[in-house]
């Protein structure tokens, strides 16, 4: 397999799986191209290579921006915006693990915790649907300070943990 053809491949497949993650097709595919590319690329670039429109381009490579796994970068007498992705996996994975944290997970706890306060009238419903927000609060909660945990660390640590496991 060739280099291009390899590329192709990855760029698609990580298309495929954005959808799984939740986000769109085209932003996965903008975010692949990026991580793959050895140099930033423009808009145009970006939509040559990946056969979409500049609305597709310039939405999703702010959304990109916004989560913080890609940025822009100026050069010197280019007028033109260049973009380039995060291209260490570890601080790519920490960068999303925040994000996912601040959208996910923390709207979840607030719910749960506030979920806690249903009034006792001692019927098996109330008790159940304690018992269950709680096991998901505790739960939520532990993962969540793995999150943090993670989000704050160094290499050395990530791969230690890895180890021990």
């Amino acid at each position: 397999m060739k280099l291009q053809e390899a590329q192709a491949e990855f760029i698609k497949s990580w298309g495929v799986l954005g959808s799984s993650w939740g986000i769109n097709k085209a932003m996965a595919q903008i975010h692949a191209l990026l991580l793959v590319s050895t140099e930033a690329l423009t808009t145009e670039e970006i939509m040559e290579e990946l056969q979409i429109s500049r609305g597709n381009v310039n939405m999703n490579t702010r959304a990109l921006m916004d989560w913080g796994i890609v940025e822009k970068e100026l050069k010197i007498g280019q007028r033109k915006e260049f973009f380039k992705a995060e291209k260490d996996i570890l601080e790519l994975a920490r960068v999303v693990m925040i994000e996912r944290r601040k959208r996910e997970i923390e709207p979840m706890l607030k719910v749960l915790n506030k979920v806690q306060a249903v009034s006792s009238d001692k019927s098996q419903g109330t008790k159940e649907f304690k018992k269950v927000t709680s096991e998901l609060l505790d739960f939520t909660n532990k993962a969540n300070k793995l999150m943090e945990k993670f989000s704050r660390s160094d290499k050395n640590w990530f791969y230690k943990l890895i180890l021990r496991l």
